[in-house]
């Protein structure tokens, strides 16, 4: 894979010198980490993953055989169709941890349909044994098949070809097999294919490897690592640690995650991460090009599959989800800065986001309904809009940025009453109900469960500028406006099951199930003001005089505040604790220290701009 130069990737290297001894002790200590970390599975569940994939492959072989004779062929014609499934994602690549799943694709012959996979393939799973949780998702942008089998998740894609057969030694790296295939089936044959290319363009497999062990824990833990939010997802950090592979080709994994960070602090976006240069191919679909496709030019981060037909891994990046990026990138240079030099642990660089903790006001979003499976595709709908939501919120004025947190928020309710579930949709949940349990409810008439999912952004607001007297307020009523009309244009929304509620929400009010067991700090005493007595409402308390039970709902100053019916939530006033917008407060250009190289290597090489 190497090209004209002889070198991996799309400019020569920065330095192929071997790592030091510094580094390669400090590689040591960081693999004691991941281990530390809980990154690997076991032998045992290595083993099992195995045997469970070769249960499967033979699975789909019955499949194909079984559709082939419902289509007429022979036994033997049916028998000889084959079928086979390939690996993609963290399994492929080789840094799958305990517990993750297996995207699997099934490889089928042309005389096998999608709705044979869900019609045929998905009650064949539901019967095979050990298998539990089998739901078909037929609707879905790479329609999908979830399954556990003998405790492995596994996610199962189909890719149909223009093949009456699939040989046993069938590669998916050839680009005439997409000829005469549907747009899906293109779509699930990129992950496998995207996967093989990334393995083939790296100098070295186990380095990669154990490097994006290191990046995949450090992404997750600052919680930046999420596609649908905005943030990177898995092919994407991949793609960016073969790159810093490729720039550095006989370096080990200390110095790669080193070099990652100080690199990717430094990259001019929207230059184009490449692993190799962006080919053409025998299909008539677009290849991305930012010269000719304006959508294209307008991807902030752009991360570049290296197979055909190349597309930006990262297009759903908005301004807020690049800054939040870019400010991780410079927080993991620093410490991995310190760790080579020993004045830091890796451990430092896993430490939990804050999340949290950082900002003042937060947009809390609330999707819910009656039923369990209903809420899991109204609330995946609901999250598959809030990047909308964020890049709305980034016209407002004095916001610096709008950063949704990376997952929701679970919750049941047992409800005995209309009014109790309206609360709830609400995000009100007393005492009494939060401890109600299932039993407590059968029975009773009008009696149901409230399934919540709550959603997260926080709100970073621009300093007072100086010499400003009086309240401010942010009015932030049209983004939420106009995400609720959003959500409610779903095909299948049903007012009267599906619930949506945004509002605005003071950090001390955030509930107890988005902080870790003792994370949580107590909240300061109140201080007397200054020349009289304390009044008891300082920004963390809520007035004495309107006490807070079940059924008031708070309204003091420092209660939620909810939309209107229409989905506007009134202008917030703003209390001068905002004005510390923290490390996203502007910054004189003089004052940021940049990560740097080692002397001698030169970052303008890998982008090419010497």
């Amino acid at each position: 894979m190497t090209n004209d130069g002889g070198y991996l990737g799309v400019t020569p290297p920065i330095s192929v010198a071997e790592s030091t001894e510094r580094e390669k002790e400090v590689t040591i200590t960081l693999m004691e980490e991941l281990r530390r970390q809980g990154t690997f599975e076991s032998d045992e569940e290595a083993r099992t993953r195995e045997l469970v994939l070769g249960r499967v492959s033979a699975l789909v072989k019955k499949f194909v055989q079984k559709v082939g004779i419902m289509r007429g062929l022979s036994e033997a014609a049916a028998i000889a169709s084959g079928g086979k499934i390939f690996t993609f994602g963290s399994y492929r690549l080789g840094v799958h941890g305990p517990g993750s799943d297996i995207d699997t694709l099934c490889v089928v012959p042309k005389h096998v349909s999608r709705d044979d996979f869900f019609e045929v393939f998905e009650p064949m799973l539901r019967e095979f044994d050990g298998a539990t949780e089998v739901a078909g998702v037929p609707e879905a942008y790479v329609p999908i098949i979830t399954a556990n089998i003998s405790g492995i998740p596994i996610d199962f894609l189909m890719a149909r070809l223009a093949l009456s057969s699939i040989p046993e030694d069938l590669s998916l790296q050839d680009d005439n097999l997409l000829r005469n295939i549907d747009e899906r089936c293109v779509r699930s044959l990129g992950g496998s294919r995207v996967a093989n290319q990334i393995l083939r363009l790296v100098p070295n497999v186990q380095v990669f490897r154990d490097s994006l062990r290191c990046i995949k824990l450090w992404a997750q833990r600052r919680a930046i690592y999420s596609n649908v939010n905005g943030f990177f997802g898995g092919v994407a950090w991949a793609m960016l640690v073969a790159r810093i592979c490729q720039l550095y080709p006989n370096a080990i994994a200390g110095a790669i995650v080193s070099r990652f960070f100080i690199i990717m602090y430094q990259w001019t976006w929207p230059q184009p991460v490449l692993l190799k240069q962006i080919e053409e191919g025998p299909l008539h679909v677009k290849v991305w090009n930012p010269k000719l496709y304006p959508a294209d030019r307008a991807h902030r981060m752009p991360i570049i599959t290296p197979t055909y037909p190349a597309m930006c891994a990262t297009h759903n990046v908005t301004a807020s989800t690049q800054m939040i990026t870019t400010e991780e990138f410079k927080r993991g240079a620093d410490i991995v800065d310190k760790v080579i030099v020993g004045t830091a642990q890796w451990s430092e660089l896993f430490l939990k986001h804050d999340f949290f903790h950082k900002y003042r006001y937060y947009l809390q979003i609330i999707a819910s309904t009656g039923d369990a499976d209903l809420q899991l595709k109204w609330s995946g709908t609901v999250e598959s809009r809030i990047r909308q939501l964020v890049m709305k919120l980034e016209y407002v004025d004095s916001l610096i940025l709008a950063h949704p947190f990376i997952k929701g928020f679970e919750q049941v309710c047992y409800c005995i009453s209309e009014e109790e579930i309206r609360a709830v949709a609400q995000g009100e949940i007393s005492e009494t109900i939060a401890k109600r349990k299932k039993e407590d409810i059968q029975g009773k008439e009008g009696a149901g469960p409230v399934y919540t999912t709550t959603y997260y952004v926080g709100l970073a607001i621009e300093p007072r500028p100086p010499g400003a007297i009086g309240q401010r307020k942010l009015d932030i009523s049209y983004p939420t406006t106009e995400f609720t009309k959003l959500v409610k244009t779903w095909e299948k929304f049903d007012e009267s099951t599906m619930g949506i509620v945004v509002r605005n929400i003071r950090s001390s009010l955030l509930p107890d199930n988005v902080f870790d067991p003792g994370e949580r700090q107590p909240k300061p005493a109140v201080k007397r003001v200054k020349g009289g007595k304390s009044n008891n409402t300082s920004p963390d308390m809520p007035s004495s005089k309107r006490p807070r039970t079940s059924s008031t709902p708070a309204t003091t100053k420092d209660s939620a505040v909810k939309a209107n019916e229409n989905g506007t939530i009134p202008p917030i006033a703003l209390t001068p604790v905002v004005e510390n917008a923290g490390a996203f407060a502007p910054k004189n250009p003089s004052d940021i220290k940049s990560p740097q190289l080692p002397f001698g290597e030169n970052v303008a090489v890998a982008t090419g701009a010497q």
